[in-house]
């Protein structure tokens, strides 16, 4: 059995987290030469942050399914500050399409310590911004930019900063590493703890 290999990558905005693109977009090829790795879920093209690739398959399935709730850690610059029954509705779950977000952890925060956006933020006139960190436990597409929307706060800028116990430390935009055999063994155990299996239903 060949040995599991993760790496930890930072994409960068307008980057697919795939390795081929036949419009010519940018793809995770153009930064990661390395066989037989595939990403471990989604990041939005308009995104940045943490990804992880493995060479494990039951690894990158328990990575992305939803029984598997372990929490990834997001930044996101939106417009306005929120009000307390704002992110009291994003912790307890919104509407958003595919029905109610699971409870999540948001809270307001100082702005990161980020490299600069090579591509513009389309600001509006007159309007504030914020920073805004939210933990979710699922990963549904562009997940974090609707649950904003929907209580009115637009998202502008979103990093993943965390998956599990993973962060972004040490790299930089287009950089990626590879996990020690140790942060390994740490990544399959947090996984096996936050596992829920399926819901039994009582007779």
């Amino acid at each position: 059995m060949a040995e599991t290999i993760v790496l930890r990558f930072w994409k960068p905005c307008q980057v697919l987290t795939k390795f081929t693109d036949s419009e010519g977009r940018a793809t995770l090829a153009d930064y990661i030469d390395m066989p037989d790795v595939y990403a471990a879920g989604r990041l939005d093209y308009d995104s940045e942050g943490l990804l992880l690739l493995t060479n494990d398959g039951l690894l990158n399935a328990q990575l992305t399914q939803p029984q598997y709730e372990h929490p990834r850690t997001y930044w996101a610059q939106i417009e306005r500050m929120p009000d307390e029954t704002a992110l009291l509705a994003l912790r307890n779950g919104v509407e958003i399409k595919g029905g109610l977000t699971r409870p999540a952890k948001a809270r307001l925060m100082d702005e990161p310590d980020l490299p600069a956006r090579p591509i513009p933020i389309r600001y509006r006139k007159n309007v504030p911004t914020c920073w805004l960190e939210l933990i979710l436990t699922e990963g549904r597409n562009r997940q974090v930019r609707r649950m904003t929307a929907a209580v009115g706060h637009p998202t502008l800028r979103l990093v993943r900063a965390a998956i599990g116990n993973i962060t972004l430390d040490g790299l930089q935009p287009g950089q990626f590493d590879v996990l020690s055999p140790q942060q390994v063994t740490v990544l399959k155990r947090s996984i096996k703890s936050s596992h829920k299996g399926p819901t039994r239903r009582k007779h």
